[in-house]
């Protein structure tokens, strides 16, 4: 029988997968900061919106915001940024491949906290996640351009969720009584702030008015959809579908990545991405196969950050 959640899992899945063709649309004409910022601040207003739509206010412990305003570096400042930058010089499908890695990020950061038992099973997945990374980049073969510091860029965005992963873990997730749409706002609003201010003093104007109405498309679809109407849908696929489940949307980011950058942006793909991509794939199952049976979570604070990672665990 067809699950009810099924719909919305797939929708979250095509609107993440497709985050990285409207990157790629507006890193185009766009600065890099000023990608990361217009869909932060879109992202911002629609979680804002939601929260007023449900009458709940905006938490006013201090430090909370302080804890929103480190969490905002590794978990949109830096990697909203580093994918912009990345996508000048890769393809969306690569970029949406490296984002797969997120979850055996998290993972390392995890073990190497010691937040997490370090079994055969996770360390063998995370080598042969390592191995996948080799094979994506294509280690034998010289990269032309900047081929390389694109998909390193990428990666440490990628790296940068598994930090932030492991922070709202411990620091924000699962608190109490603010519901998941207002921590989410909350941590939005501090990172609009802050590329507000590293825009400014970058020399980049914050919005280009010149741009053309494709760019303007492309940044509504990734701050409205990607940044913020996801969130939303996040919520309530993991209230109808519990944590583990929807964290495997990771596993579907790149085939509608593939879709969009192949048949719209008329992206190529060499033979070892995807294969490289599968590897990766098969290690996220290995590990989270040989992770411990995580308690359930209380419906109303969802255990899955934006990307579609678990923290203890995040878009």
């Amino acid at each position: 029988m067809l699950k009810p959640w099924l719909p919305g899992f797939l929708l979250l899945a095509a609107i993440w997968g497709n985050s990285f063709f409207f990157i790629k649309v507006a890193v185009d004409v766009l600065h890099p900061l000023q990608v990361s910022f217009g869909r932060m601040v879109i992202g911002a207003l629609v979680l804002l919106v939601a929260v007023l739509l449900g009458g709940r206010p905006l938490p006013r412990d201090p430090r909370l915001w302080g804890h929103f305003q480190i969490a905002s570096i590794v978990l949109t400042t830096l990697p909203f940024t580093l994918f912009a930058y990345g996508e000048q010089y890769v393809s969306s499908v690569v970029a949406a491949i490296w984002n797969a890695t997120t979850p055996l990020c998290t993972l390392a950061f995890t073990l190497l906290l010691r937040t997490e038992k370090a079994t055969t099973g996770r360390v063998a997945g995370l080598g042969l996640g390592f191995a996948g990374v080799m094979v994506v980049l294509g280690i034998w073969q010289p990269m032309a351009g900047g081929q390389l510091a694109g998909s390193l860029a990428c990666f440490a965005a990628a790296a940068c969720y598994g930090i932030g992963g492991a922070y709202m873990g411990r620091f924000i997730t699962g608190r109490r009584p603010e519901p998941p749409v207002v921590l989410a706002a909350g941590q939005l609003l501090s990172g609009a702030a802050q590329l507000a201010v590293i825009t400014l003093l970058a020399g980049v104007p914050l919005v280009d008015p010149h741009a053309p109405a494709a760019v303007w498309w492309s940044l509504a679809g990734l701050g409205g959809l990607g940044t913020g109407l996801a969130y939303l849908l996040l919520y309530w696929v993991q209230v109808r579908a519990g944590v583990t489940t929807t964290s495997t949307v990771t596993y579907l980011l790149p085939v509608f990545a593939a879709v969009s950058g192949v048949v719209v942006l008329g992206e190529g793909i060499s033979w070892n991405q995807p294969v490289g991509a599968l590897v990766i794939l098969a290690a996220i199952a290995l590990t989270q196969r040989a992770a411990p049976r995580p308690a359930p979570s209380h419906p109303d604070q969802p255990g899955v950050t934006e990307n579609g990672t678990e923290p203890a665990p995040r878009p």
